[in-house]
């Protein structure tokens, strides 16, 4: 026994002199320098189960014979999920990812000393994964900015986040690959690592070991839905250019050239004479498109774009994305053995319906009652006389924050906090003028009674 301890010690100090000699990673001084600048992010959404709950089915003698041996039936309920993101600012600016925030009604940042804030969304865009959020406070800690280009792969970095909800866990790992391009999502170059990222690390940090960000956690390949040792985070330069967009137009603008491409393979470079596979060839041009106007033909091979070598096809999209509509760039293309050299005018890519931005008190009052959940119409005169009111208006429908708080479609909205309800505009004017956070009663005829339903506006 004590030949076999002896073993063993000698066996294993080696491997502690090697650990000290080659200087492993302590990522304590970083964690306690940045952390305070990751928050947990959570948020609420209503959803509906599949088959509709009849009015007053619950008060019906046969319901719970029904619920029981009946079909499912829908009910409204709500979804929560979780997230993580970091601050960019002292003045409450943060960045996370969109499919954090997205169809979220609300959503709640917390910092790790437990404050709790109300966010409001400033931007999202789909084709990115990255979202802006804003929270009401001062002097905040933030993150440090990085240069995520510098990064070899090999090195070694560090996530925090907030997986399965467990505020401020910190993993770390090595950079295992860059400039990964994923099945649609040919506008990031990705960072890949064996980061350990699960469910509530995205939108979280991913740091270099100065303690700067090089990267937001975005998602994993798994087969099994957790982390498998394949991790993805979109690098930080192209995140802060698409925030500041968002900050700035509010939308995200992006060049296009009117294109189809694919991969040149070895043989395809054999039969167009390229000394290398390299570059994007051109199966079709989009007739009066910015390509077709440079004179770009099906066939040519695209090597050079502003300035920028094509190695891979895929690595095209990205390249014309990042140069700014209407600006004239070269182009160096393959045609019939030999290289040409063009000029294009870049065009711009269409948005498309998932960006979206959070105009505040600019917002019109429309969209403001829509995200309270509240769909309005004026009170017809027979259904006045019915009711014997004199005034007030209907809801059509009610979900998200009204349903919650106990309004129901068929309600009629007579006063706010005691002030008589005339028509919709006067009710959208007193649900959306006034102090964020507050809550107005809503005094609401239903059948043949009459009651008060407290309902919380947010201001967003």
């Amino acid at each position: 026994m004590l030949r076999r301890f002896l073993l063993l010690t000698v066996l294993w100090a080696p491997l502690g002199l090697l650990a000290q000699s080659r200087g492993l990673p302590d990522f304590a001084d970083l964690v306690d320098q940045q952390g305070p600048a990751v928050v947990n992010i959570s948020t609420t959404s209503s959803a509906e189960s599949p088959q509709a709950l009849p009015p007053g089915a619950e008060e019906d003698p046969f319901f719970d014979f029904f619920r029981r041996f009946g079909p499912p039936l829908q009910r409204d309920y709500e979804a929560r999920s979780l997230g993580s993101g970091f601050i960019i600012s002292a003045d409450g600016y943060i960045l996370t990812n969109t499919h954090v925030v997205d169809a979220a009604e609300e959503i709640t940042v917390r910092l790790t000393d437990k404050r709790e804030y109300r966010a409001r969304v400033i931007g999202t865009d789909k084709r990115t994964d990255v979202a802006v959020l804003k929270i009401e406070a001062n002097a905040l800690p933030v993150v440090k900015i990085g240069a995520p280009g510098s990064l070899r792969v090999g090195e070694w970095v560090v996530a925090i986040g907030s997986p399965f909800g467990f505020d401020n866990t910190v993993t770390a790992g090595i950079v295992s690959a860059k400039g990964r391009s994923l099945p649609q999502e040919n506008f990031v170059p990705f960072i890949q690592t064996d980061v350990a990222i699960n469910p509530g690390n995205s939108g979280g940090p991913l740091f270099n070991l100065k303690g700067e960000v090089v990267g937001i956690n975005s998602m994993i390949f798994s087969r099994t839905g957790g982390f498998m040792g394949v991790s993805f985070a979109i690098p930080i330069d192209v995140a802060v250019d698409v925030a500041t967009q968002l900050q700035t137009g509010g939308r995200v603008s992006r060049g296009r050239i009117g294109v189809v491409i694919q991969e040149v393979t070895r043989e395809l470079a054999d039969s167009f004479g390229l000394p290398r596979a390299v570059g994007a060839l051109v199966n079709s041009v989009e007739k009066g498109g910015p390509a077709d106007k440079a004179g770009i033909q099906a066939s040519d091979v695209i090597l050079t774009f502003n300035d920028k070598e094509v190695v891979s096809s895929n690595e095209l999209p990205r390249i014309v994305a990042g140069v700014r509509p209407g600006t004239r760039v070269p182009v160096q293309v393959w045609r019939k053995g030999a290289p040409h050299a063009l000029t294009i005018e870049v065009g711009e890519t269409p948005d498309e319906r998932g960006n979206r931005r959070a105009q505040g008190t600019s917002k019109p009052q429309g969209e403001q009652i829509a995200k309270l959940g509240l769909g309005l119409a004026e009170l017809p005169a027979e259904r006045r006389q019915e009711l014997n009111v004199a005034s007030g208006v209907l809801v059509e429908n009610a979900e998200g924050r009204a349903a919650r708080a106990g309004i129901r479609r068929g309600d009629v909205i007579l006063a706010v906090n005691n002030v008589e309800v005339k028509s919709v505009e006067q009710l959208t004017r007193l649900l959306t003028g006034g102090e964020k956070g507050r809550t107005v009663a809503l005094l609401v005829r239903r059948g043949q009674g009459s009651l008060y339903v407290p309902l919380e506006l947010n201001g967003e």
